[in-house]
């Protein structure tokens, strides 16, 4: 950002950060997350959906009738199967960022060598 550039210190408005609290708020559910990343790597039909996240297919279908209200995920028609994606390249970013940041975080935990402290008898 240029210097004296000052939109990166100004506040958002209450209409944009209750839009970001009840999207946040949809993500906060881990089925939620779970299909968001699930579709954040590619489109899919509610089958294939509950498949991958291990939900029931009412769930699931409850789930992205949610994400669909709030406009984070979309759909359409593809014969007798609804096809669900997300078409926001920065809903995708989001996701993908933290999910995939706390993924390795737990990678490198798993694998950290166990670090042992011995007394010194001090």
């Amino acid at each position: 950002m240029a210097k004296g550039d000052v939109r990166e210190f100004e506040d958002p408005s209450a209409d944009v950060l209750a839009e970001a609290a009840a999207a946040f708020g949809l993500l906060a559910s881990a089925a939620r997350l779970h299909i968001m990343w699930a579709l954040a790597q590619g489109e899919s039909d509610v089958t294939h959906l509950a498949d991958r996240v291990g939900g029931a297919l009412p769930a699931i279908s409850q789930h992205l009738t949610k994400l669909k209200l709030a406009g984070l995920v979309r759909s359409r028609r593809e014969g007798r199967r609804q096809v669900y994606f997300v078409d926001d390249p920065d809903v995708v970013t989001v996701v993908r960022l933290m999910v995939g940041q706390l993924a390795d975080r737990a990678r490198y935990e798993a694998t950290a060598p166990v670090r042992l402290v011995h007394e010194t008898g001090a």
